[in-house]
């Protein structure tokens, strides 16, 4: 186990607790767990100190090669910035806007990732999605695929399979395979180990963790485009002590970081081009089956503060009509 002490700064406890709201509500008579109103997540709030507005100075400032995959980061727009042209690069479409991060980032066939070398997972990962993406081509079938070591990272940074075997965790998908089935190729990169982070198997992975990718895929049915962001989180608890900490598990000779939960935060855009976003966090345990995905849903601040990321940075949050299915005036909230 990897035990960090959390420094207390102000707003913190609040951040791990907006995070924690939707699996707390299954789970109110577990230790240390508080009730926490999810409905009060998903309605407009007022805007909160710290919170990334559209003229606010970010990681997706500066224009910057990367040297390994070439992908360039565009400058910063303010509005919405428009689509791509047919025939520009994959990375234009998928990361209209903006990068949540720039560490070490991985340009895929289909995806784009930040691959995070000290715990051995993604930091993020970044898709888009239409109803025409999402069709399965005849022949294409994740049967093909093998769970295979990510060889363009330096040895020292990759994980293998041998890490999550007899580990009791599922080797998860951040982007799914379901959602890259157009050629083999595509579907074959999403079983790099690159892409996987330690799930549990049944009730999460298999189960309700599934059961929001396919939310997600069914969400190009009504969105021309839907653009997601996957990623790991390590959330603070209190223990009987009184103190917060962050503690979890390593597998494997490579002490693969086991995430105590996972999100997604996603912005679908209409054909009238207006634009609406929902987020959900998921703690990483067996999950009721009848636990609603409504559950999950948080404040995306609450993710960014986690996450240390921001998201959809090209992206003026004041052009947002819905968070959470909720109308919204300006900013996140």
């Amino acid at each position: 186990m990897v035990s960090m002490k959390v420094v207390q700064v102000v707003g913190v406890a609040g951040v791990a607790s907006l995070s924690w709201a939707g699996g707390i509500l299954y789970q109110k008579n577990k230790d240390n767990a508080t009730p926490i109103d999810v409905q009060s997540a998903s309605k407009p709030r007022p805007h909160l100190p710290g919170l990334p507005l559209g003229g606010q100075v970010s990681a997706s400032v500066a224009v910057v090669p990367h040297t390994e995959t070439g992908v360039t980061i565009p400058p910063r727009d303010t509005g919405v910035p428009p689509e791509p042209l047919d025939g520009s690069p994959r990375v234009a479409e998928i990361m209209r806007f903006g990068f949540p991060g720039l560490d070490n980032i991985r340009s895929h066939k289909d995806y784009i990732m930040s691959y995070d070398r000290r715990n051995r997972i993604p930091h993020w990962v970044f898709e888009h999605l239409t109803k025409d993406s999402c069709q399965k081509t005849e022949g294409v079938d994740r049967a093909h695929s093998d769970f295979s070591v990510d060889k363009s990272l330096h040895p020292f940074f990759q994980s293998a399979n041998t890490d999550y075997k007899y580990s009791g965790f599922d080797r998860g998908h951040m982007a799914p395979a379901g959602n890259h089935r157009r050629d083999q190729q595509m579907c074959n990169e999403t079983f790099l180990l690159s892409n996987m982070a330690p799930q549990v198997g049944r009730g999460f992975n298999r189960d309700k963790w599934e059961h929001l990718e396919r939310y997600v895929r069914k969400m190009t049915k009504l969105y021309r485009n839907v653009y997601v962001c996957t990623g790991p989180l390590y959330l603070p608890h209190m223990e009987q002590d009184g103190k917060m900490y962050v503690k979890y598990q390593v597998i494997g000779q490579n002490n693969v970081s086991v995430p105590t939960h996972f999100f997604k935060v996603i912005v679908g855009e209409t054909d009238n081009k207006d634009l609406e976003l929902e987020a959900f966090v998921m703690p990483n345990e067996q999950i009721p089956d009848n636990t609603p995905l409504d559950n999950f849903r948080v404040p995306p601040d609450s993710v960014e503060r986690a996450a240390g990321l921001l998201f959809f940075d090209r992206l003026s949050k004041e052009r947002l009509s819905r968070i959470n299915g909720q109308k919204t005036g300006n900013g996140w909230f």
